[in-house]
């Protein structure tokens, strides 16, 4: 079983209760949820949530409540994979409405490779404004399409580096692993959840893409998919 997991944390620090915003004639969640949905090789998607009020205001299918002292998504996802038997879950954040449902299954497909055990999507969509931009997460790749590091700022001239798309995806026990972890230092320091896997030497495989959507960070983002 693969299982689709989508975060839903009411109260974000940035754009507060961004995940029950309007958009387009329904909350932003709602959007992720309908394209996550449509993905071929999902056997399940879950809005994990963590207030009624988010509940009583969505329109999804699968909802399940989930502890609201989680420190990450990520947390939030593991708990809800321990109550299925699933081989593979995908992390898919809330605050990305233009998510391609192709682009998961894609992700997916990494794993028919039995040494992935995380993965995540590395966009050639990066313009010279986005390296000066703190919220457009950078990722520069080893030869295998590995992750060597993400970054916010600090860019090494003499590296490529992709824009990163926040979508994860772990064979289970890689998660379980991976949320019993403490955060690393360089977690901290960049607010980076994905350098506590490179830190304690969990690989990333990235797949290339040409994604240009973005993800919905502040209410000014919203201009980029209202109609």
């Amino acid at each position: 079983m693969i299982l689709g997991v989508i975060p839903a944390r009411l109260n974000s620090t940035r754009f507060p209760s961004k995940i029950i915003f309007p958009l387009n004639g329904k909350p932003i969640i709602e959007h992720v949820y309908e394209k996550a949905i449509q993905s071929k090789l999902l056997s399940k998607v879950v809005v994990a949530i963590d207030s009624e009020k988010t509940q009583k205001l969505i329109n999804c299918s699968n909802i399940e409540m989930t502890s609201n002292k989680h420190q990450s998504g990520t947390d939030r996802v593991a708990e809800v994979s321990k109550n299925y038997n699933c081989d593979i879950v995908v992390n898919i954040q809330g605050d990305e409405p233009g998510i391609d449902p192709n682009l998961i299954d894609q992700l997916i497909k990494l794993f028919d490779d039995p040494k992935v055990e995380m993965a995540s999507v590395a966009s050639t969509d990066l313009h010279e404004s986005d390296f000066s931009n703190d919220n457009v997460v950078k990722v520069n790749l080893d030869n295998d399409n590995n992750a060597i590091s993400f970054v916010r700022n600090n860019i090494d001239s003499n590296q490529t580096y992709f824009r990163h798309i926040g979508i994860y995806a772990y064979r289970k026990k890689t998660l379980n692993f991976f949320t019993s972890l403490n955060q690393s230092e360089n977690e901290k320091v960049h607010s980076l959840e994905q350098l506590r896997a490179l830190d304690n030497n969990i690989a990333i495989k990235l797949l290339i893409s040409d994604f240009n959507h973005r993800s919905i960070d502040t209410k000014e983002d919203l201009k980029n998919y209202e109609n």
